[in-house]
């Protein structure tokens, strides 16, 4: 492995919607983004879904995590079999549990397996470190994203926002020398975006989600309880700040009254407020927000979103990136700055009291 100059880096994500893995490659030599190559996505298939679903909250050695660590590395392994050319492998795996200040984070899945399957360098597990040094283990695409603002360009502060299960912010300035130097960035979640959202499709129609954000386009969002949800005291805490997937399940059932509809728009509307809160965060105004992740491809939170916040929000295609797969790119960046001994996360991002370059690197035989 090259200790210097650029790579070609393979990363995976599998996130908390737990629709199915993506994988993407980019040249990077951990400071800039150079290219980017060949993409593709594996869904996930009902049983897996549900077997993934049946462990969330678990820990190692909880009953359901063996299970659904063998569904992730046997799709993992399947869909990166497909690509060539790679030198690292960054692994993601999938999150289960995220309790930062007690328990500390849990992605299933062994990156050693797939070192061995593949026959590549593989970086994972890149949250425990962070999270055993003090900070929040999430988010971890931000020094991506630094590196990506600089790739477009950009010249002032703006923001990129991340609709998965969750929503997280990272507010950026271009300027500064790089992701390390203190005020370029800040990155913190800003509460549910996809998940509760997804669930209550499954639960109420049995659809994996509110395709294109119609259900929701065609109901009324129930203000009121959105102006409940966002007295939590999570919200007004400061950043960085992460949360796990299950931290709002109750949200659902605090919906039975309404109708499929009204409820899918207030889920919306609860994702959009949560947002549009967190703006008084950022240490300056920003020029533009780019959206990442599957949300953007919802057009009723999209609207909410421009509704709310009067800052220019555009999808990340807008500036020539792929949103369905940054987060892929991000955990490729991330495994190239670990092999090479540079910080990964820091006091800005997650809240650890330092910087932490985060990550098991396992080799093959």
């Amino acid at each position: 492995m090259r200790k210097e100059g650029e790579l070609w880096a393979l990363g995976t994500m599998s996130g908390t919607s737990l629709d199915g893995v993506d994988a993407a490659m980019i040249k990077t030599d951990g400071h800039v983004v150079y290219a980017f190559g060949p993409a593709a996505y594996r869904p996930f298939s009902a049983d897996e879904q549900e077997i993934l679903r049946s462990a969330l909250g678990q820990w190692p050695g909880d009953p359901q995590v063996a299970a659904a660590a063998e569904v992730i590395e046997n799709t993992h392994a399947e869909l990166l079999a497909r690509f060539s050319g790679a030198e690292v492998l960054g692994f993601h795996g999938q999150t289960l549990a995220h309790d930062p200040a007690g328990r500390g984070t849990h992605q299933c899945g062994n990156g050693a397996i797939l070192a061995q399957a593949l026959g590549l360098t593989t970086v994972w597990d890149f949250r425990s470190s962070d999270v055993t040094m003090g900070g929040q283990g999430a988010p971890l695409a931000p020094f991506y994203h630094f590196a990506l603002a600089r790739f477009i360009g950009a010249t002032e502060p703006l923001a990129f926002l991340n609709l998965g299960g969750l929503a997280n912010l990272t507010w950026i300035d271009p300027t500064a020398p790089g992701p390390e130097s203190p005020g370029a960035l800040l990155a913190f979640d800003t509460g549910p975006a996809n998940a509760p959202l997804n669930d209550l499709m499954l639960a109420r129609r049995g659809e994996a989600r509110d395709e294109g954000g119609a259900l929701a386009a065609s109901g009324t969002a129930d203000e009121a309880f959105v102006a409940t949800v966002l007295k939590d005291p999570w919200f007004d805490h400061p950043p960085p700040k992460s949360i796990d997937r299950n931290d709002f399940i109750g949200l659902l059932d605090k919906l039975d009254l309404l109708s499929d509809a009204d409820a899918a728009a207030t889920l919306t509307a609860v994702a959009a407020a949560s947002v549009a809160a967190a703006q008084v965060h950022f240490p300056t105004p920003v020029s533009r927000i780019l959206v990442t992740g599957g949300g953007r491809h919802n057009a009723a939170m999209m609207a909410e979103l421009r509704r709310r916040i009067r800052v220019r929000i555009d999808p990340v295609e807008s500036v020539g990136l792929d949103g369905d797969m940054l987060e892929a790119q991000a955990f490729a960046f991330l495994a190239v700055r670990v092999l090479r001994k540079m910080a990964t996360s820091g006091p800005d991002t997650t809240g650890a009291p330092t910087l932490v370059g985060g990550g098991q690197i396992s080799r093959p035989d």
